[in-house]
């Protein structure tokens, strides 16, 4: 069975008035070296010093990946509290800000390149790890996933306000995060040769400082023999979290199998994967997404039921299907992230109740 690992982005905020707090340096001293199972570190520094990220060892089984999931968010919050701070599990922060650069040599020098895009980019969000075999059999993956990988931005979508107002989008992050010149749908590679090549290619311009600055929605990750789906926000509720770790696993895990019988990619426009990820970062599950398969308006319920039976095969090979659909089903009768903001925010009328609420969920065990 292929392994499966987390890393999410945590904002940190004041403990009492919900607003970012710069202390991520405070929090890592705290943590100390805290390794997981694997040897590597569970928590990194971020892009900015409101955030902080975690990373899960990889796993097989659903249980032990969400068990490790509450863990370290438990544990986020644990090191947050000693600074007065609190750690919340959004895309971006309801609150008005003022991101501060980690103090770091790559930042500074991405800080004096891209300025403003830089400097504004305080955003949280989650990616999946899921292991491959080979370079050629992930960018063979990566060729036949990419039709539905805006169908995870809907799921995960958990960034509705920015500086302090409604967007107008359910992911938020999305639209600040595609502002980087790397980032967003790519066109299908038909080898792991032209996927490298590409790479070098993009990183020879000068524009990148090097491979860690591809930003693509999925990638083939450069430390790990994984392929990385990097499209999803931080998701408010740990379960969305497995279940797009699960979902992402079968989808790595159907691609294969399609590769494997020797199925083409979908021969869709790079310009039509982009339109499904803006209306997904748009409307989230509140209204219509592009059906992957026709690249036309359906109701996000049908969208995620054609996701479902078209992962359903591994995901039964996993034994995830019933855990997946019922979290599916849930997801969809009471909504993502951005629609539990906004439900929030229509109760209180406080952007500062909604961060209190979200630090009360993340840290839900």
């Amino acid at each position: 069975m292929r392994s499966v690992g987390v890393e999410e982005e945590l904002l940190l905020v004041d403990a009492e008035s919900g607003e970012p707090q710069a202390v991520a340096a405070a929090v890592l001293a705290q943590a100390g070296h805290a390794v997981r199972s694997d040897g590597e570190q569970v928590f990194e520094p971020e892009l900015q010093r409101q955030q902080v990220e975690f990373a899960t060892a990889p796993q097989t089984r659903a249980d032990e990946l969400a068990a490790e999931i509450r863990r370290c968010r438990a544990e986020a919050g644990r090191l947050a509290g000693r600074t007065g701070a609190a750690v919340a599990a959004l895309g971006t922060s309801p609150l008005p800000v003022s991101p501060a650069l980690t103090p770091d040599s790559r930042y500074r020098w991405m800080a004096e390149r891209f300025g403003l895009t830089l400097s504004d980019q305080l955003t949280c969000g989650c990616h999946v790890h899921v292991s491959v075999d080979s370079d050629e059999e992930g960018v063979a993956v990566l060729d036949r996933m990419r039709p539905w990988l805006p169908v995870l931005l809907a799921l995960s979508a958990n960034s509705p306000f920015w500086q302090g107002q409604d967007s107008s989008y359910s992911s938020y992050r999305s639209q600040m995060w595609g502002r980087w010149p790397s980032a967003g749908p790519t066109d299908v590679f038909g080898s792991a040769d032209r996927y490298h090549e590409q790479v070098r290619d993009m990183v020879g311009t000068g524009v990148l400082r090097d491979s860690g600055m591809i930003y693509f929605d999925a990638r083939l990750s450069a430390q790990y023999p994984t392929v990385e789906v990097r499209v999803a926000d931080v998701c408010l509720d740990p379960d969305t979290t497995v279940l797009l770790a699960l979902l992402c696993r079968a989808l790595v895990e159907t691609s294969a199998r399609r590769w494997q019988a020797g199925e083409p990619p979908a021969r869709l426009g790079t310009s039509l994967v982009r339109l499904a990820a803006w209306q997904a970062a748009r409307f989230g599950l509140a209204e219509h997404l592009l059906h992957p398969l026709t690249m036309r308006p359906a109701p996000a319920e049908t969208v995620v039921r054609a996701l479902f039976d078209h992962v359903r095969d591994a995901l039964e090979d996993h034994g995830d299907a019933k855990a997946v659909q019922d979290t599916l089903a849930g997801l969809l009768k009471h909504g993502n992230g951005a629609m539990v903001q906004r439900a929030i925010l229509a109760r209180t009328d406080s952007l500062r109740a909604v961060v209190t609420e979200c630090v009360r969920r993340t840290g839900e065990e």
